[in-house]
């Protein structure tokens, strides 16, 4: 197990590790170990036991849905401030959520709360993580809207890294996978800002962006420029796979998150057609 995964296990039985120690504490450091191996296995058992409550869909939405706001008001904090850039990204999300009265209101809530300094990431995460333990895509879709939150003012910060380095943790995402999606969605924003359509937008001038579009649409689907016909379409239909909306719902995404999942569709769909055009 990579440090990412040893992390979010010593993170998430943290409770059993400590009590643990402590009642071995009277061994000396051996006792405190052992107690420690105990406290974990058991906080283990015991967590396992009661992590058998049915996640429903109902549930997974709600939890999905309280902590994008909460960790994007985190993110965008992280580096002391919040940018002009990064409050329109998160109006921008509620608007194409379409939220509006009390869902609007519970978003900004969430956000703001998310923004204070003794903010408890651990607590707002943990219910997130038992709801999406066996569903992946789902999981991979958060960390990318607040990948997209980090990157909305041209670049994560250091501060804005170990937030995200700190939720992928919680969230069981190993270190190979969030940097597998982080150079997806910079050529993904890249590929955007050049005309490449998604987030709403057509297809535009991509067909004059020359190279620069190109290239970035290869990074959208995640693949080197020279491979090989089989493996552009593989990694084409497994992204499209992963970010298929009615597939992500029934896995947890809130309701009103399923235009964004639509977007992320189009601008695979895009970049592979563009690929695809200039292979001919």
């Amino acid at each position: 197990m990579n440090s990412y995964g040893v992390g979010a296990n010593m993170a998430r039985h943290r409770t059993g590790l400590v009590l643990g120690a402590l009642i071995g504490l009277t061994g000396g450091p051996m006792g405190m170990l052992f107690g420690a191996s105990i406290g974990y296995y058991l906080d283990k058992l015991i967590r396992s036991v009661a992590g058998a409550e049915s996640w429903t869909q109902a549930k997974a939405q709600t939890a999905f849905f309280d902590a994008t706001f909460y960790v994007m008001g985190k993110v965008a904090k992280a580096d002391g401030q919040v940018s002009a850039e990064e409050i329109q990204y998160a109006e921008a999300v509620m608007t194409r959520m379409q939220l509006k009265g009390a869902s609007r209101q519970r978003a900004i809530e969430c956000f703001s709360q998310g923004k204070e300094v003794d903010f408890d990431l651990a607590q707002v995460l943990e219910p997130l993580r038992r709801a999406l333990a066996n569903n992946a895509s789902v999981r991979q879709m958060f960390i990318e809207i607040q990948l997209q939150t980090a990157l909305v003012d041209g670049g994560f910060s250091a501060a804005e890294g170990r937030v995200l380095a700190q939720v992928c943790q919680l969230l069981g995402i190993t270190q190979q996978e969030f940097e597998a999606v982080a150079s997806r969605m910079k050529s993904e924003q890249s590929f955007h800002q050049s005309g490449g359509q998604g987030q709403g937008g057509g297809q535009g001038q991509f067909e004059g962006s020359g190279s620069l579009g190109l290239k970035q649409a290869y990074g959208v689907l995640g693949v080197p420029q020279d491979c090989d016909a089989k493996s552009l379409k593989m990694a084409y239909r497994k992204l499209m796979s992963q970010h298929h909306p009615d597939k992500l719902v029934a896995h947890g995404l809130p309701d009103e998150m399923m235009q964004l999942a639509k977007e992320k569709t189009q601008e695979i769909q895009a970049a592979y057609d563009a690929v695809k055009k200039f292979r001919k």
